[in-house]
């Protein structure tokens, strides 16, 4: 006997097989979602473009993988610089107390206060072992942080992991996947019982059951493939429950519906390059960084981003 849950729409979760799982009827087109998907450019930072969040204010962020730098846009579309890490930042996600959380590759997960600047470590180590490098990560709805630490592994050394910061000062940090294939970017389902991975090496997508599931049925499956580039890179969900992918040297976001099959993609203008990183909701638009020429990209949708844990 298999769970199921409602999710957004009244679409049904069939929880076991996949935690994408619709029926037919469900699926629609891209057109659908952002109309000529027309890709506009709406900042030029320069740099290695990723993290795209935004803050409660709806202040958009970034930061620069080759500078280290931390960045914010302003109204007018100015790329300020706000902070370093010291480092090569890869995700970023805001924390309900306001602080920005950072996956740097070299420092491990730092945390920016934006009150003050300041800059600490929040996880650089796995007991006794240091983290290997630091991509992508987010908050669960308790403060939980699921990150994926890709580096050194590949399609023939699947060697990558998934970790878990549960909540609180005392918290000890716990591989949460492992044997993965260059994991990069990550999200949670609506429900929260479900961590996506993107596995870069392997152009797949897995659905594995998060530290709060407690279903007998929910175990590990692929969700989705992709293809074109290299592999998925940054995701995030919409309120209807499709999945939205980066793909990295692709020069496109691949929309995956909620019952895995591909909905379409929204490619960036053919003068753009095609290193697109990471992707943010904000309102009406989507915001796409592309990090071969430091250009953040948007897209009208017709549809909002799923919350974070900041937002909830």
């Amino acid at each position: 006997m298999l769970r199921t849950r409602f999710g957004p729409s009244g679409v049904v979760w069939v929880i076991g097989f996949s935690a994408l799982t619709a029926t037919a009827q469900d699926r629609r087109d891209v057109s659908e979602i952002c109309g000529n998907c027309r890709v506009e450019v709406y900042a030029e930072c320069g740099g290695f473009l990723e993290g795209a969040t935004f803050d409660r204010s709806g202040q958009l962020w970034a930061v620069d993988l080759l500078s280290g730098n931390v960045l914010s846009i302003n109204a007018n579309r100015e790329c300020q610089i706000e902070g370093n890490t010291g480092g090569q930042p890869n995700g970023a996600k805001f924390h309900r107390d306001g602080r920005l959380f950072i996956a740097d590759k070299l420092r491990g997960i730092l945390a920016f206060d934006l009150d003050d600047d300041s800059i600490s470590v929040v996880a650089e180590f796995n007991r006794a072992e240091k983290i290997r490098g630091t991509n992508d990560l987010v908050f669960d709805a308790d403060g939980g942080l699921y990150f994926t630490e890709p580096y050194g592994s590949s399609a023939l050394d699947t060697d990558g992991r998934v970790f878990y910061l549960p909540p609180g000062n005392d918290s000890r940090l716990e591989v949460h996947i492992d044997n993965l294939a260059f994991p990069n970017g990550i999200a949670l389902s609506a429900d929260g019982t479900f961590v996506f991975v993107g596995e870069y090496a392997k152009k797949r997508i897995l659905s594995v059951p998060s530290a709060s599931s407690i279903g007998d049925f929910d175990i590990a499956t692929v969700a989705a493939y992709t293809e074109g580039g290299v592999g998925p890179d940054g995701m995030a969900f919409d309120s209807d429950g499709n999945l939205y992918v980066a793909i990295f040297q692709g020069g496109e976001v691949r929309v995956i519906g909620p019952d895995g099959f591909h909905v379409g993609s929204i490619e960036l203008p053919e003068e753009a390059g095609t290193f697109v990183t990471n992707l943010a909701f904000y309102e009406d638009y989507l915001y796409i960084t592309e990090a071969s020429a430091g250009v953040i990209y948007r897209v009208s949708v017709e549809t909002s981003g799923l919350p974070f844990f900041h937002q909830q």
